[in-house]
């Protein structure tokens, strides 16, 4: 029992801000009246008897206490309050009074009274009287509706002329159909139907409840003021009383039924959860919003470019430079990093890749929610979108706070940049000697004549051999800046895949995963309400 009472009370409270609260309302109160009715008497019983003006109900609320208290007939023709009998030396003071009977309408039934038999004995009996349930005062219809979510025990009384009365069974009777276990109907005033009509009568009840969906309940024919069926009454109650488990019963039912009512609305299908598939195309989506196609563009162009500068023949590296870096353009720098996290100028998203990632959050939402009631698949889409005017700022910090190490130059660099002035100098050194060796010849200058090396002059050589390797050095570091640009753009594309995908998780995955937890709890409690 306490593991279905603390299932809707955990229903309820993960439904809250979710579903309505005129739904979740009825539900909270009943497990309040349950937890208290658990923590009151286990001994006692409550039995309601409730019915229609005429339906002999106080004259059976007599027939059962062996006592005159309730007034019938002329005295008392419309039953205007509660009247409550307590069997047992103990009493139900505090029960009656959580109840809200006035101590004045209470009556304690001592057993040494008792003359019924021992199969019959009620002690732990508490009976209420309870007001018509068509009287013309509104105040017995709110008092009646109030007492029946009391009773562990619903006895409803019928009269012969109005035992099909729609007023009773489609506003009391038919609705709790789930009660089947703690509802017994009673035909009273059997005397005034003839004894060979008696049994078709009982029969005829007996199928209206059942077309109502109370096909199990007990059906009684009595006679309250002859005594026809009172002792076979009393027996049922007394067995009742003895088991301890019509509170219980009642308990179970209307928690059932509470819980019954919210999964009507919520569902109780299993969490779907978020996809990986639909994770990916989250993420690639908010990649594109990103603009981080363009900047690993822009990386593996300005990668190229510095790595052509540095390893470059010196004479072509001067014209190199006068190329603008394509990160310039992007208006950050080389590393990437933005100490002040101030808006980069890269382009703002468009309005096809703005509206492509609203759609793949929406997807992500609705497939997440695949199965789910109503409610929580508006909690879980309004979730999705609930740090949505905060994602663009999201994204651009990502971009902007990630340090991609773009500016570290490669180790080979430096070392191509070392031959390629080596090269240089010893092509400058060669010219220079060319140079010197014109000059001496147009001023006649008596000078040596350079050594010849593999039969070439040893100048000549020198300008060749500095131009041809420099030259040559140069159009294979191009190449490899062309490798070394591509793994740079592969790296920063990964990290800045896995910086966009840490805002998806907290913008986006993470409040959907907290509904879906709440959910998840929600459905839980449900199931163990429902039993």
């Amino acid at each position: 029992m306490s593991i279905r009472l603390d299932g809707l009370i955990q229903a309820v409270e993960t439904g809250r801000g979710r579903l309505d609260d005129e739904l979740l309302e009825p539900a909270a109160t009943i497990a309040g009246r349950a937890s208290e009715r658990l923590r009151l008497s286990g001994e006692h019983t409550i039995v309601a008897l409730a019915g229609a003006t005429g339906s002999g109900k106080s004259s059976l609320f007599n027939a059962l206490t062996d006592l005159d208290l309730a007034g019938v007939g002329v005295r008392r023709p419309t039953t205007s309050w509660a009247l409550a009998c307590a069997w047992g030396p103990d009493g139900a003071e505090e029960l009656l009074e959580w109840m809200g009977i006035p101590v004045r309408h209470q009556v304690s039934r001592m057993s040494m009274l008792d003359r019924s038999s021992e199969d019959t004995k009620l002690d732990g009996l508490v009976l209420l009287d309870l007001p018509d349930h068509d009287s013309t005062e509104v105040s017995h219809h709110l008092e009646m509706d109030r007492l029946i979510r009391y009773a562990d025990l619903l006895i409803w009384v019928l009269d012969p002329q109005k035992y099909a009365d729609a007023a009773i069974h489609d506003r009391y009777i038919k609705p709790m159909a789930s009660h089947v276990d703690v509802t017994i109907v009673v035909l009273n005033q059997l005397d005034r139907i003839p004894y060979e009509h008696r049994k078709a009568a009982l029969r005829d009840v007996e199928r209206i409840l059942a077309s109502e969906g109370l096909g199990d309940v007990l059906v009684i024919g009595v006679s309250a003021t002859r005594g026809d069926g009172i002792d076979d009454l009393k027996r049922e109650l007394a067995s009742r009383i003895r088991a301890k488990a019509a509170a219980k019963s009642r308990l179970s039912a209307d928690i059932g039924a509470a819980a019954s009512a919210i999964a009507e609305k919520s569902g109780t299908a299993s969490v779907p959860g978020i996809g990986q598939a639909d994770r990916e195309h989250l993420d690639e989506a908010l990649i594109q919003c990103a603009g981080v196609p363009l900047v690993v563009n822009a990386i593996a162009s300005s990668t190229r470019r510095r790595a052509s500068i540095a390893t470059g023949w010196p004479v072509s590296r001067w014209l190199g430079r006068l190329r603008r870096d394509p990160l310039k353009d992007l208006h950050v720098g080389a590393d990437m990093s933005n100490a002040a996290l101030a808006r980069s100028s890269i382009p703002a998203p468009t309005h096809v890749q703005r509206a492509s990632a609203d759609v793949a959050i929406r997807d992500l939402a609705e497939k997440a929610s695949v199965g789910l009631g109503k409610p929580w698949e508006r909690a879980i889409r309004e979730a999705s979108t609930s740090k949505s005017a905060d994602i663009t700022d999201a994204l651009d910090q990502a971009v902007m706070s990630t340090d991609l190490g773009v500016s570290r130059p490669a180790l080979w660099w430096r070392l191509v940049n070392v031959l390629q002035w080596l090269f240089f100098f010893v092509a400058l050194a060669g010219l220079g000697w060319l140079l010197v060796l014109f000059v001496a010849g147009a001023t006649q200058f008596n000078l040596a004549d350079p050594p010849d090396v593999a039969g070439f002059p040893a100048p000549t050589l020198l300008v060749v051999a500095g131009v041809a390797f420099g030259v040559g050095m140069a159009v294979l570091s191009r190449l490899a800046a062309r490798l070394s640009g591509r793994r740079k753009a592969k790296r920063a594309d990964r990290l800045l895949r896995n910086a966009i995908g840490e805002v998806a998780q907290s913008q986006v995955v993470e409040p959907i995963e907290a509904e879906l937890a709440a959910y998840a709890r929600h459905r839980e409690g449900l199931l163990k309400a429902i039993g």
